[in-house]
């Protein structure tokens, strides 16, 4: 299957398609705006790779697809947050597959909506967040709740590794939402609650306890809709050095008082600067889901699952869902997947990232009963 990889030298489409590369069944293009570093990739990635100049922004994207032969497209060239859906068109028009890594929460929660029509009709798959979120997550608390009678909470924090790399992009991403007023399911009702705010300590099987604070993700919407969770469901992120948590925890109160204007503007700097805290933080970094509920014998019920990923290895974490995916549809002989658009969450379980997670030599953990339940 002829795949390409769209922005296939930054941080996470460098990684996919070194894992690509080695599949036999996938010829596999680097694309991206700068045809040096494209082939700089390309080039040590074997006989399958090749590297090709392609600018998203071009009305004839769909012409290009089509000259190259493209069956699937992988886009990892975020932020996703204020893009529209001019990829996916053009691959539908194209007559390909699509991927994509979006953690942009308009992005993936509208994406069936706007997209479903377009590729029934192109008899092709799209699905869009085939990352950390919402497919890994929603893997997890399928596995953990399976039997439930009831979900009344899903409590989510991904802590990253110091000095793991992160690209302007992806904080740019998460700087979108800092100050702004996020949607959150609390207590069975809608509230708001501010991007980057309201500090709360989290807790993790290998690692010590961090400072997280509210990220505006897909799954706050998506899952209370799809696990009718009947309390709360929040997302948090905790970064490894206190002080650049707080740090964006005043960035977040200034930007909710209007005293600066939005940060991700400054995502460029801000990544820079956050370097001068590397020798204080470390490469080991993780996740863990917390759930509560009624289970299948209609008892009180408690679990979460964790993972570490040392050696700066955690930026691999949001690239196994959509790696999973494109060898799916690359192996099948006939349709591996529906026909349609659809977001991540419920394509993949969770034993289908175990040899990912062995691969990079990640060790997860289950607790039942967790004493630091979601809330």
């Amino acid at each position: 299957m002829k795949t390409i990889v769209l922005g296939g030298y930054g941080n996470f489409g460098a990684r996919i398609c070194r894992a690509l590369a080695a599949d036999t069944g996938i010829a596999l293009l680097v694309a991206g705006r700068d045809a040096a570093r494209a082939q700089a990739l390309a080039s040590g990635l074997g006989p399958r790779a090749s590297a090709v100049a392609l600018d998203l922004q071009r009305s004839d994207l769909a012409a290009q697809l089509r000259a190259l032969g493209v069956e699937l497209v992988i886009h990892t060239a975020g932020p996703f947050q204020a893009q529209g859906y001019a990829v996916a068109q053009a691959a539908a028009a194209a007559g390909a597959h699509y991927l994509d890594l979006a953690d942009g929460r308009r992005f993936v929660c509208d994406f069936p909506a706007a997209l479903d029509t377009t590729f029934r009709q192109a008899g092709r798959t799209a699905i869009s967040g085939a990352s950390t979120v919402p497919a890994l997550s929603g893997a997890v608390v399928d596995a953990l709740c399976a039997g439930w009678q009831q979900i009344d909470r899903i409590d989510i924090c991904i802590a990253p590794a110091q000095t793991a790399p992160r690209g302007d992009a992806t904080l740019a991403g998460v700087l979108s939402y800092c100050g702004e007023p996020v949607p959150v399911w609390l207590d069975g009702r809608w509230q708001a609650r501010r991007g980057w705010g309201g500090l709360q300590r989290q807790h993790f099987a290998r690692m010590r306890p961090r400072l997280g604070a509210l990220c505006d993700i897909p799954d706050l919407e998506l899952f209370p809709a799809r696990y009718a969770v009947r309390e709360t469901v929040v997302f948090r992120a905790a970064v490894e050095v206190g002080p650049s948590q707080r740090m964006l925890a005043m960035l977040s109160a200034l930007r909710a008082a209007r005293l600066i204007p939005p940060p991700a503007r400054w995502a460029p700097a801000l990544n820079r600067a956050g370097r001068l805290f590397d020798p204080f933080g470390s490469g080991l970094g993780g996740m863990v889901v917390r759930v509560a509920g009624v289970d299948g014998q209609g008892h009180a019920a408690a679990r979460a699952w964790h993972i570490a990923a040392d050696h700066d290895h955690g930026p691999e974490i949001p690239c196994m869902a959509a790696i999973l995916l494109a060898r799916r549809l690359a192996a099948a002989p006939g349709p591996a997947l529906p026909a349609g658009a659809f977001t991540a969450a419920g394509h993949l379980a969770l034993a289908d990232f175990a040899p990912e997670f062995a691969r990079w030599g990640m060790v997860t953990d289950l607790e039942e009963g967790s004493a630091h339940a979601a809330g």
